[in-house]
């Protein structure tokens, strides 16, 4: 009998220490986790979605930088790339609302969430991609080179190497000076750029080639020259922030790119503003 008692002491006792060490019985173990109840995961706001629903297509750009992004007679906000802003908002189907501000922020904005994208005339370059992902490029340009009409120190980029540069802060211009060995001022327009070359204050101003001609045009008597060029040409594109939650908004932004070039709208705006197609790649002679 006692050994009857002892036998079921024994058994009662190993399934309680199955039970209790999540063995192979039906009772879930200690460590998982209960289901998350619908809507509970806090998801990522989709931009496009956002853009949409507000109706509205926020774009910053500087509105200082002829023939890209300025004011008309009439104070109006003009340009290359205010119309392509404007034409990729109607491809989405809301409005386009554009902000000015100095180069230096632009792209703090768009970080902040206070402007959806930057479009002005922005360069690809391996930093920026490292942040941002790029639109499929719309537009190439070289960088031009520019002196006052007595300089004859300067005749290519490795001229620049002690000299004295001015170029908007943070712009490829300016990266481009220094890697030749330029100390650079940094401004906020190429109108100070090319005023400050004119003055003496500075030795040279790098630019974009369309930008130096549309200067040079209304302004026919500057006392400056070109005197090189780059040798390729900058893709010129879209950024936008980088995250799963752009990725629907870029992909617009594409197809809207695609759009403009197959009805001919982007040549055409490139013929209004530049007197030049600049919307193909360069020929590679």
């Amino acid at each position: 009998m006692k050994k009857l008692i002892g036998i079921l002491l024994m058994a009662a006792l190993c399934l309680g220490l199955l039970a209790g060490c999540g063995g192979s019985g039906n009772a879930p173990a200690a460590t998982e986790a209960p289901a998350e109840t619908e809507g509970e995961a806090a998801e990522t706001p989709d931009l496009l979605a956002q853009i949409k629903e507000k109706g509205e297509l926020t774009i910053a750009m500087e509105g200082t930088w002829s023939p890209w992004t300025y004011h008309n007679e009439d104070d109006e906000l003009v340009g290359y790339d205010v119309e392509v802003g404007q034409y990729i908002a109607e491809y989405i189907g809301v409005e386009a609302k554009f902000v000015e501000g100095e180069w230096s922020g632009l792209f703090a904005g768009m970080d902040s969430g206070r402007y959806d994208i930057v479009i002005n005339g922005v360069d690809i370059t391996a930093d920026r991609s490292e942040k941002y992902d790029f639109s499929e490029p719309y537009a190439y340009d070289r960088t031009a080179l520019v002196v006052r009409q007595d300089n004859e120190d300067i005749q290519s980029f490795e001229d620049l190497d002690g000299k004295k540069t001015a170029n908007s802060i943070g712009s490829t211009y300016m990266e481009l000076g220094e890697q030749y060995g330029a100390s650079c001022e940094g401004v906020e327009s190429l109108g100070e750029t090319m005023q400050m070359v004119e003055a003496g204050r500075v030795d040279a101003t790098l630019n974009a080639e369309s930008s130096v001609a549309d200067y040079f045009n209304a302004q026919p008597d500057a006392p400056l020259k070109i005197v090189a060029y780059t040798a390729e040409a900058n893709r010129i594109a879209i950024p936008v922030r980088k995250g799963d939650d752009t990725a629907s908004f870029l992909a617009a932004v594409d197809e809207a790119i695609a759009a403009m070039r197959k009805d001919g709208t982007l040549q055409a705006l490139s013929e209004k503003y530049f007197n030049m197609d600049l919307t193909q790649p360069p020929v590679e002679k």
